[in-house]
């Protein structure tokens, strides 16, 4: 069917396409957060809201992804023989592997 594919644009094509339309957006979204904030600063600057409003650089911050590290955390469990703690996050140790939990407890 070699008519029935020149009709429609090539592959190629429509990704150029794509890629000019990306760029669209994102420089329409930019001009358009860029506006968006100038408003938040002329209200904040009308409405004298320095110490409620507070501006940073920076953008979004990123979302920790799996397997990023995590905070500390308090010993939630404790081995009464051996005085070992577990924060219960994680693999549990021997000690309480399959067992009630509840008796290890930390007050």
């Amino acid at each position: 069917m070699p008519g029935l594919l020149q009709t429609f644009p090539s592959y190629r094509a429509l990704l150029a396409q794509r890629a000019e339309l990306e760029a669209k957006i994102a420089a329409a979204r930019d001009e358009e957060v860029a506006h968006a904030l100038e408003q938040i600063r002329n209200i904040v600057d009308e409405y004298d809201l320095h110490d409620e409003v507070q501006f940073t650089r920076g953008g979004r911050r990123a979302k920790p992804g799996p397997g990023a590290p995590r905070a500390p955390v308090a010993a939630k469990y404790r081995d009464p023989d051996s005085g070992a703690t577990w924060s219960g996050r994680g693999k549990p140790p021997a000690w309480i592997a399959g067992k009630d939990r509840q008796q290890f407890l930390v007050d």
